[in-house]
């Protein structure tokens, strides 16, 4: 079980369904979509966390904050990828050949490369090498992952997210990148979807639902297929491990900082 503070609080998020986190110097900011959820969410964080906590309301226009927060943001280089805001073109003194732009939106979604583990995805993804096969991408926030896929090649990409405001954050992007017409954009909850499969299935997610739904993830993956996961903690590492463990074959791990991601491989016979 997590035992510090930010560890517990990521477990306790999980089952509340916030918006967006935002890590800051000073704590984390955590966005609803209406203040009833927000403050639904304290009073249950109160009582699983205790003196653990302490929790401030705030109203923030929805339109204001992802501009705000991430109107300085810079390129993300992670192997191939290049990660851009629309504002910023990347320069020719940085282009490399075989380069893959993608341009992301400011936004609800979240994914912006800037985070440990979009790059963790990003990274195991192109070591997977994802060309010529079919690709599913569980909580797809921004739809960057989905983006890489389709551009590293894949043949098929789907994705898949129960969140209103990522859903239209990833069709934006999806527009904004020519992609619109080759990632099909699914709205709802995976772990209700039927008939799910893919021979890389990407799931940044939490270390908590990673473990409750490790049956869940594993079953989308075809034989010879692979699952990549992150948004787990290096706490979180073992449980994660051991219950994926149990239906797929580990194959690859990556850590950036408190952060690690994971590859899962499911043999041919």
């Amino acid at each position: 079980m997590p035992q510090n503070p930010a560890d517990l609080l990521a477990a306790a998020l999980d089952d509340l369904h916030p918006t967006a986190i935002e890590e800051r110097d000073a704590g984390w900011r955590v966005f609803f979509a209406d203040p009833d959820g927000r403050d639904a969410a304290r009073r249950a964080l109160t009582v699983a966390l205790r003196e653990a906590l302490t929790a401030d309301p705030l109203d923030v226009p929805d339109e204001d904050w992802a501009r705000r927060s991430q109107e300085s943001l810079g390129m993300v280089r992670v192997g191939r990828i290049v990660i851009a805001p629309p504002w910023l073109t990347p320069p020719e003194a940085d282009a490399r050949p075989g380069d893959l732009v993608l341009t992301i939106l400011p936004s609800m979604g979240f994914g912006t490369g800037h985070h440990q583990t979009t790059r963790l995805c990003l990274a195991l993804l192109q070591a997977r090498d994802p060309s010529g096969l079919r690709v599913l991408d569980v909580g797809t926030g921004s739809g960057v992952l989905a983006l890489a896929a389709y551009r590293l090649g894949a043949v098929s990409v789907l994705a898949v997210d129960d969140d209103g405001d990522a859903v239209t954050a990833a069709g934006e992007n999806f527009d904004l990148n020519r992609a619109e017409g080759s990632i099909t954009l699914r709205h709802g909850d995976f772990r209700l979807m039927t008939g799910l499969e893919a021979d890389v299935v990407l799931a940044n997610l939490t270390g908590a639902l990673l473990v409750r739904q490790a049956g869940t993830l594993a079953a989308a993956v075809v034989p010879g297929g692979s699952l990549i996961v992150s948004g787990l903690t290096l706490d979180e590492e073992g449980q994660v491990a051991s219950a994926l463990g149990l239906l797929l074959e580990p194959a690859a791990r990556l850590v950036e900082g408190e952060w690690a991601g994971l590859r899962f491989d499911r043999p041919v016979a």
